[in-house]
């Protein structure tokens, strides 16, 4: 896939550490993107194995919606798991670029809930 410039891609995230950045107007990223050097993000069709690999049975996260085209040159698709192509923005995300923000309950296996309607 190369950079679909209409598409959203997700980012999942604490919402106990969000209010951080919705008062600092930018997000610089979690420990595990500022180790990286990059904001890991997911299309819709790879966001839920991500949620199962690295945030399983994890509660109070949030799913961000994000609008890939308002991310510019920093945003990099690159292989990840198994090959697949994943974006990763190289800079911080700017909230404006941020198109919807939603909880992201567990179900009683632990699994996550996503809405119906991730466009």
């Amino acid at each position: 896939m190369s950079s679909a410039s209409t598409a959203l891609i997700y980012k999942l995230h604490p919402a106990s550490d969000w209010a951080l950045a919705e008062r600092a107007g930018v997000f610089a990223g979690a420990p595990v993107d500022l180790a990286d050097g990059f904001l890991h993000f997911s299309t819709a069709a790879q966001v839920v194995e991500t949620a199962a690999k690295h945030f399983a049975a994890v509660a109070g996260l949030l799913l961000i919606a994000v609008d890939a085209a308002g991310l510019g040159p920093a945003l990099r698709w690159e292989a990840s798991r198994g090959g697949a192509l994943f974006p990763h923005l190289y800079g911080p995300l700017p909230l404006a670029a941020v198109r919807w923000i939603e909880p992201l309950p567990l179900a009683p296996g632990g699994q996550h809930v996503f809405p119906r309607d991730m466009g």
